[in-house]
């Protein structure tokens, strides 16, 4: 860490090193505030968003009061993204889809249509309001149903290609969709229910339909965890190589996690069919996780607030004909394909949780109905296995496409 000031203030320049223990304090103080919040309880707000952007905030104060500036070296970020989105890949399996059956096959094609409505939305109103088309794309799609984990990657992807303030609108308009997933999913699922004197059928116990994610961290030794650091890498190593080769011949601005992501997804389901290796799913979910908690802090404390006081209203008025597009599509469009009974009601809550924000929401918003009118298992199956990976199959070519489109 180097500390310097002058007469524009201070500034305090941390090393790679350094940014890394930021970054975990901050995701720290975000896990003990979350846990004693009954607000960031409800919305699902992961702890690294809310530890990252209280220090984005601070920092955003510091340098408009003239006080100083903070710089941070995030050459580990990119890492740690990789790792968690080859995670998803490996955690992907053919075989899981056959048990969602016709329903599932719906509710992915609805979840296709969605992620590519928003892009247009996106860039729409982007056009409307003058501002970068690119800005509505990573306001779009990017950030609604990819999350958090895909607005850091794309939105330093475009960055790369000019665009000031990428990364800052595209992790501001995830954490957005973030609270408007949870303040919309559960009460538009409610309000159809009640208005269609909907009821629960093969109610099961919350444990049958895996509310709640287990991990073990029993029985993990040191060789186990170098075979499985040495799988990803590989993984890693063939598939960055790969969106490296796509760059580079096709002129494609692709994010180095999408080719490492792919070839997972073939490893994995190879790796079902021909046993090469036995995985413990348990220790991938662990690494993903961790990676995953890394790599979004480092990006979210390093945000440059001050680059949005120009986007501000164009941002908002995105942000806003998302939601209302949103609360019309899963209840006017979704409810009815998917049956219009009890499931298709807690899969409308499931839909406004993942398409907005992440899949975590959208588990909060069907346990919030299940709790009150029973669990039903084929809502989380398809919702889970849709949030997971299946999305990704319609959401990447879209903002790919549409990036190189308006680059």
């Amino acid at each position: 860490m180097n500390f310097l000031t002058d007469n524009f203030g201070f500034l305090i320049s941390f090393n790679m090193i350094g940014t890394l223990a930021i970054d975990l304090i901050s995701l720290y103080i975000g896990l003990y505030i979350k846990n004693n919040s009954k607000f960031f309880n409800k919305f699902g707000i992961p702890a690294p968003v809310i530890g990252g952007i209280l220090f984005a905030v601070i920092h955003l104060i510091i340098k408009q009061l003239g006080i100083g500036t903070i710089k941070y070296d995030t050459t580990l970020q990119d890492p740690f993204m990789v790792v968690f989105f080859t995670t998803i890949g490996v955690g992907s399996s053919i075989a899981a889809l056959k048990k969602g059956g016709k329903l599932l096959v719906i509710f992915w094609l609805l979840s296709g249509v969605m992620t590519f409505m928003q892009t247009v939305i996106g860039v729409g109103v982007a056009k409307i309001t003058n501002i970068h088309p690119l800005y509505g794309v990573l306001a779009g799609s990017v950030s609604m149903s990819g999350g958090h984990g895909s607005a850091g990657a794309f939105g330093k992807t475009v960055e790369q290609l000019g665009v000031m303030g990428a990364s800052t609108m595209a992790l501001s308009s995830a954490t957005f969709g973030l609270l408007a997933g949870g303040l919309l999913g559960a009460p538009l699922a409610l309000y159809l229910i009640r208005k269609n004197d909907l009821k629960a059928v093969n109610i099961v116990g919350k444990d049958d339909v895996n509310f709640e994610e287990k991990f073990s961290y029993q029985n993990i030794t040191a060789d186990e965890l170098l075979k499985h650091i040495a799988v990803l890498s590989i993984i890693m190593m063939i598939g960055t190589s790969f969106s490296s080769m796509l760059k580079s011949y096709f002129d494609l601005a692709l994010p180095s996690y999408v080719g490492a992501m792919f070839v997972a997804i073939i490893f994995n389901n190879l790796n079902v069919k021909y046993s090469f290796i036995n995985l413990n799913r348990n220790l991938i979910d662990i690494l993903g996780i961790t990676s995953l908690n890394i790599f979004l802090s480092m990006a979210l404390i390093s945000l440059r607030l001050w680059e949005l006081a120009s986007l501000a209203v164009p941002m908002f008025l995105i942000l806003f004909a998302q939601v209302l597009f949103m609360a019309f599509f899963t209840s006017q469009i979704v409810f009815k394909a998917m049956g219009k009974d009890y499931d298709a009601a807690v899969m409308v809550s499931g839909m406004c949780g993942s398409g907005l924000g992440a899949t975590t929401n959208a588990m909060l918003n069907m346990g919030e109905i299940s709790e009150r009118h029973g669990y039903t298992v084929n809502p989380y199956l398809i919702v889970t296995l849709t949030g997971a990976f299946l999305i990704d199959i319609f959401q990447m070519p879209v903002i790919i496409g549409a990036i190189n489109m308006f680059k």
